[in-house]
């Protein structure tokens, strides 16, 4: 029998919408205000959601404090009270745009969870924008 388990997580960080391929001014005319040289902040809110067979031992799917340290250790602790262009190395030649940054996540708890569990994960930038990756076709 298959559930999914739903961890929240929370993290503040700064960040630059922008492309160094581009002039200045087409960065403004696409990422406008986001643009701005001194960076932005957001709190970012976070899900990430595992599906998998629910163990008949424990009644677990993913032991939830094992989830909650896994985000804290390697997403919160890498991410929060951070400048994203200027803080994270995997932002480096990446635009941290909540879908890369959705990505990025991703990728780095993929490396952690096994891989009988499926992984999606969903961040809200704003009360009412959010990238959930990967995406549900």
């Amino acid at each position: 029998m298959k559930a999914s388990v739903i961890r929240k997580s929370h993290f503040n960080a700064a960040h630059r919408l922008h492309n160094r391929k581009w002039s200045e001014e087409k960065n403004q005319e696409v990422f406008g205000l986001c643009n701005n040289a001194n960076y932005h902040g957001h709190n970012y809110e976070l899900e990430v959601k595992l599906t998998g067979e629910i163990d008949p031992e424990t009644g677990y799917v993913y032991d939830m404090k094992l989830l909650a340290n896994l985000i804290k250790m390697e997403i919160e602790e890498r991410f929060d009270h951070k400048n994203l262009n200027l803080d994270v190395p995997d932002f480096i030649d990446l635009i941290p745009s909540a879908e890369n940054i959705s990505v990025v996540i991703y990728d780095i708890l993929r490396q952690k969870i096994e891989s009988e569990f499926d992984l999606s994960i969903k961040l809200w930038e704003t009360p009412r924008n959010c990238v959930e990756y990967p995406a549900k076709i």
